[in-house]
């Protein structure tokens, strides 16, 4: 089987690299969703972070590691601790998204008002 269509795989085993998680995959977790909020007006070291859940500071890292390479979170050394905050802009893909739903559900409502309102008049 060719490799040419799978562009994180290789021919040479130790060359294969991780695939990049998407915006989708890292907020599907309600986990990172919370800390995507937390990192909304804060930087935050994963110390600071983990306080705010009930799981290790080796999962929280896990999360925080799913969101940054989604391009959601971005990170830089401060003495001995990282700090991680928010980087917004691959949630416009989400919005951009969501948009074309949003304008699907507003169609199917007026298009349902206008039924129910015409099923409503006197005959």
């Amino acid at each position: 089987m060719s490799t040419k269509n799978f562009p994180h795989t290789s021919k040479d085993k130790r060359a294969v690299s991780v695939p990049k998680h998407d915006v989708f995959h890292a907020i599907a977790d309600p986990t990172r969703r919370q800390m995507l909020q937390l990192l909304a007006d804060n930087e935050l070291s994963i110390a600071a972070i983990a306080q705010f859940f009930p799981i290790s500071r080796t999962a929280v890292n896990k999360h925080l590691h799913i969101l940054a390479e989604a391009g959601l979170v971005s990170c830089r050394k401060a003495g001995r601790e990282t700090r991680y905050k928010l980087e917004p802009e691959p949630l416009a893909e989400l919005k951009t998204w969501l948009s074309f739903f949003e304008q699907y559900w507003d169609e199917r409502l007026a298009a349902l008002k206008h039924l129910v309102e015409a099923d409503e008049e006197p005959s």
